[in-house]
């Protein structure tokens, strides 16, 4: 039986369909998957070896269409569900199951604040598109797999060998993005070797926080790659981080979380998710700090570059006194 997955993008969306991967390829036995998704994303899962063959979209469509019309595929799994997924479908004219996203609920939570979501995470709505299959949850959680020419303990401080704290500074959007003044509050009162995380657009915010304190704060913002930061996270003893891609990925290699949530809410089904299995031994592997009962959150699905009302509560009233409170609790009693 060949499989089709379909989803084109961002990082943590992803990861969160790595469970179909999984249970497709160990519950069938004669499964091949290929995997849809665009050419930038392709590291994510390059080396997870439930996949047979990568498929990625670049700008030749056409292309493409051959390419993946030659494959002859039994079935397609859209977990995308967008214009372009359709296109595709159209296409190769096979038996699909398509993931619903529910964007009526969305809306009406976003514009009216009426929460008609379900209470179940989206890892398990994707599942749910296999259910004809008869596949089942497994409880194992999400996967990311690094390569070992992407660890990257030499290259960084020997003071950091030890252990340290992953902080996660950046977001795809601003309204995701924890506030500079009270990051640098949480770096300066922390006890503890962190590595500040993101990519190279959030390198000079970096450069400032590590100006802290230039032996206890490695800025690794910009100076690896998706999978070396991944591994990054992987060796952290926790991680601070905002609503992103590597929260998830922290979620699947089971290190403890702290997630900073802005416009966006863990109600939309797309907090860390870790697995029946784990939580059956640790059941309280992360913390969400959020600002609950403001008339404004969430404003947004995904997020915007300012705040639409110009005050940024959802964020500026968390205190960092608070977070570091909650740092200091897992550092202290509660790390695996």
């Amino acid at each position: 039986m060949k499989f089709l997955i379909i989803r084109f993008s961002s990082i943590g969306d992803i990861v969160l369909t790595t469970p179909v991967i999984r249970c497709i390829k160990k519950q069938i036995a004669t499964a091949q998957i290929h995997y849809l998704t665009k050419s930038n994303y392709s590291s994510i899962l390059i080396n997870n070896p439930y996949v047979d063959k990568l498929h990625l979209l670049e700008e030749n469509f056409d292309e493409l269409m051959r390419e993946l019309r030659d494959e002859d595929f039994d079935y397609i799994i859209d977990l995308h569900h967008n214009l372009r997924s359709l296109k595709v479908k159209r296409a190769l004219e096979k038996k699909s199951f398509s993931f619903p996203k529910l964007n009526v609920e969305k809306w009406i939570y976003v514009n009216l604040k009426l929460n008609m979501m379900p209470k179940v995470h989206i890892v398990d709505r994707y599942l749910e598109t296999l259910e004809s299959f008869g596949i089942k949850n497994d409880g194992a959680g999400l996967d990311y797999f690094v390569g070992p020419e992407e660890v990257k303990e030499q290259d960084i401080p020997v003071s950091h060998l030890a252990g340290y704290i992953g902080i996660v500074i950046g977001a795809a959007l601003n309204t995701k993005i924890f506030p500079f003044l009270k990051l640098r509050m949480i770096c300066q009162n922390l006890d503890h070797p962190i590595i500040l995380l993101g990519g190279l657009e959030d390198a000079a915010e970096g450069e400032k926080l590590a100006a802290i304190d230039p032996v206890k704060i490695y800025n690794a913002c910009g100076k690896f790659s998706l999978n070396e930061s991944a591994d990054l996270v992987r060796r952290a003893k926790l991680i601070v981080t905002n609503d992103t891609g590597l929260m998830h990925i922290a979620a699947a290699f089971k290190r403890p979380v702290i997630s900073l949530w802005g416009n966006t809410v863990p109600e939309f089904g797309m907090y860390p998710y870790y697995g029946e299995n784990f939580l059956a031994h640790q059941p309280e592997p992360y913390d969400v700090i959020e600002i609950r009962g403001l008339r404004c959150r969430p404003c947004s699905k995904i997020g915007y570059d300012k705040c639409p009302k110009g005050h940024f509560k959802c964020m500026e009233q968390i205190k960092p006194a608070f977070v570091l409170d909650k740092i200091n609790q897992r550092v202290r009693g509660k790390i695996t």
